[in-house]
């Protein structure tokens, strides 16, 4: 029985680690597309900065190449007939979520998010229903201050606000100007603070404050949104 319930341990640890593994790539594969859209759908790493840092930090997470070349080869082959579409919707809860997703097949599409939406306890709503609730804006995360993890020290806040900063998260997000945010990131980088990421977002006007249970039910949405392969971001309106 010891036997049994040990295997039964590395068989449940195995599929946490390949669970994990795969959620990994999927987050990798998805940064690849969006970096591919931001490019102006140029799929070539010579001419495509920001898709080459999005290569780059897929290599790091040791994503095998040739998915990453099969990735890009599925994108060429269908860029003239992809959609670019924005689905709105709510999560248990009233909380409102955005999807972007990616599709060359707008009805097979819609169908999916409504399912999963529905499997949630959520529900699809109609274009304009919940984008009026989330504002463009750019994000800047960067390292913490000395990598002490004491974030962005008050006198720094003063002197990023000076260039551009809008406001703050986390102790380590700024929040700019979608338009700005590639000037600010050049500015922050002049500072010598180290970035882990730049890009714009759409971020919620007023949050909606959760309880442990209402976030493990938004997350558990926003999850498996994520891993429909036609979904490039998921936006949530709740903390």
């Amino acid at each position: 029985m010891s036997g049994h319930s040990k295997w039964s341990n590395i068989k449940n640890r195995k599929a946490a680690v390949d669970k994990k593994k795969t959620f990994a790539f999927t987050k990798c594969a998805k940064d690849i597309l969006v970096a591919v859209r931001q490019g102006g759908g140029d799929t070539k790493i010579e001419t495509n900065t920001v898709l080459r840092s999005a290569v780059d930090k897929a290599r790091e997470m040791n994503m095998p190449k040739d998915n990453i070349s099969r990735l890009l080869e599925r994108f060429e082959s269908r860029k003239d007939s992809l959609l670019n579409l924005t689905m709105e919707g709510f999560a248990g809860g009233g909380v409102p979520i955005l999807v972007e997703v990616e599709t060359d097949n707008k009805n097979r599409t819609l169908a999916e998010i409504k399912n999963i939406f529905k499997k949630f306890g959520g529900n699809l709503g109609e274009n304009g229903s919940v984008s009026f609730l989330f504002e463009r804006v750019g994000e800047i995360e960067v390292e913490s201050r000395a990598h002490k993890g004491e974030g962005l020290s008050q006198d720094l806040q003063l002197k990023l606000i000076d260039l551009g900063a809008m406001d703050f998260e986390g102790g380590t997000t700024i929040i700019t100007r979608a338009e700005e945010v590639d000037l600010v990131e050049k500015k922050v980088r002049g500072l010598g603070l180290e970035i882990i990421r730049a890009e714009v977002t759409m971020r919620a006007k007023m949050p909606k404050r959760l309880n442990n249970e209402e976030r493990d039910k938004v997350e558990a949405l926003v999850e498996s949104l994520e891993e429909d392969e036609d979904v490039l971001k998921v936006f949530k309106g709740g903390i």
